[in-house]
């Protein structure tokens, strides 16, 4: 079973896989909140967008580099 989109494409919007995770996460729940605040129905799960942003490039992470050490 092919992933869509796979993993490799997000990788490029997201330097690894720990983060797309979170980051995947975070704007989740940030989509349902917003949903549920303004009381508008989702026309997919929030996790579905969150993947299809970050795919799209709409949505970019990486870690500061003190968090690195």
């Amino acid at each position: 079973m092919m992933l869509y989109p796979p993993v490799p494409k997000m990788l490029e919007s997201v330097g690894s896989r720990y983060l797309l995770v979170n980051v995947i996460a975070r704007r989740a729940r940030q989509v349902a909140i917003e949903a549920e605040s303004c009381n508008m129905p989702l026309d997919k799960q929030p996790v579905s967008q969150a993947v299809d942003e970050i795919a799209e490039g709409k949505i970019t992470a990486t870690v500061k580099e003190e968090y690195m050490r």
